[in-house]
């Protein structure tokens, strides 16, 4: 019977990602970010490509992404609220961690599971966030899936794209607990 790591574990089965807009100061320093960015980056990488990289948005480049996104929002034709809806992410974030999925050429290794990786890392650093006792959010939205922003705002090649936008602070308000999946139901067994 393996060692069984019950905080670990116990930390995975509550873990509770917090609203974005709930997030204040302070925000982990780049001495308190660096840990949480290499257990990210411990993620599974088939074929060790390291199919992603980190762009971190402190605040002072928060309100230039704000005005890149409302631009690139009146480019598409979008109506007020959605423009406001892509600005807001960046007008109320202190911090985040662009998660860039970087696809590069392989023989062996699809591009979707170098998607898959870089999505994975989006996750291990939502939960690294959250093991630290940071606050922390997986955002994406419309700006996070249009070329335009990801080259203007973030100066992405065209072979890279938005996986994720990690939000992390300090948590002000406490969410309430939402239904989660029923195991039973999601749940297929083969024995044959």
């Amino acid at each position: 019977m393996p060692e069984l790591n019950a905080q670990a574990l116990h930390f995975l089965q509550t873990r509770r990602s917090r609203p974005a807009k709930t997030l204040g100061q302070p925000v982990p320093d780049r001495l308190a970010l660096e840990p949480l960015l290499t257990a990210a980056a411990r993620t599974p990488d088939h074929g060790k490509l390291e199919p992603w990289r980190f762009i971190v948005v402190e605040k002072p480049a928060m309100a230039r992404l704000a005005d890149v996104a409302e631009a690139r929002g009146v480019a598409l034709g979008l109506d007020a609220e959605q423009i406001a809806k892509g600005r807001n992410q960046f007008d109320t974030g202190n911090l985040a961690v662009v998660v860039v999925e970087v696809q590069k050429p392989s023989a062996k290794i699809p591009a979707l599971e170098q998607t898959y990786s870089a999505g994975a890392v989006c996750l291990a650093l939502l939960n690294a966030a959250l093991a630290a006792g940071w606050g922390a959010n997986w955002l994406s939205g419309w700006a996070s899936h249009d070329r335009g922003f990801m080259e203007e705002g973030l100066g992405l090649a065209p072979h890279e794209c938005i996986a994720g936008l990690i939000h992390i602070g300090t948590e002000t308000a406490a969410p309430p607990e939402r239904p989660r999946p029923d195991i039973q139901g999601i749940t297929t067994w083969l024995s044959d």
